[in-house]
Parts: C-alpha cells; structure tokens; sequence
C-alpha cells in the first residue's frame, strides 16, 4: 500500500530521486528511488537526528514543533516533512526539480497517509 502511494507521488514531482517513509528513529519503512547508489537509510537516519535536534531546540525557544525541514546541496536537495505522529516522508530531489511542487506535494501526501499511520 505504502509504496504504491510513494511511487504516485515521486511521479508527480519532476526531478524527485527518491521518497521514503521513515518513522522517528530515521529508519526507512518504504521506499522508491531511481538512484540505485543512493543510500536512503544513512540520509534518513542523519536528516531524522537533525529534526530531532531542531526540534528539542525549538521546544526551549516556545516556537512550535518542526513540520518541514531542508537542505540544498550543489548536487541534491532533502526535504523531510511529517505525515504523521511519528513517521516523516523524506523527498531527494534533483537541483533543477520544482521546489514549489515538491513541498505541495509533501503537504498533500500528508493528507494521504495520516489516517493510516495514527
């Protein structure tokens, strides 16, 4: 079911790489990706420890828990965004891809998966 939906979603942002489920331990549960030689499970793991310690900062500061979190490279970008209690959707992007798109659809992918994942 899960990665029916991931596929649907990659396709419909041009220039995605990869998109994985990762609950919050940064552990991938489903994924598709068109890069064979990237290593989902070391990016997922190290985006999800980032979030966590944005997060702990954000709480001490009163400013509200992390919803998206992104980084650009010069030869990728990562966006993680939460879907649910718990569980993240982590998007690699090629840098040419619609930034814009990608962060709607990760929006609406929210709405996809959160009845299924609470």
């Amino acid at each position: 079911m899960f990665l029916e939906r991931l596929s649907t979603i990659q396709g419909r942002i041009d220039g995605a790489v990869a998109l994985s489920l990762v609950d919050r331990d940064g552990i991938p549960v489903e994924s598709v990706s068109s890069d064979p030689g990237l290593d989902l499970e070391v990016l997922a793991a190290e985006m999800l420890a980032q979030v966590r310690l944005i997060s702990d900062q954000n709480r001490e500061l009163a400013v509200g828990a992390v919803q998206q979190f992104s980084v650009t490279t010069d030869r990728i970008s990562l966006l993680i965004s939460v879907v649910a209690d718990g569980y993240y959707l982590l998007l690699v992007l090629q840098p040419e891809a619609s930034y814009g798109r990608a962060r709607f659809e990760l929006k609406r992918a929210r709405l996809l998966f959160e009845g299924d994942l609470e």
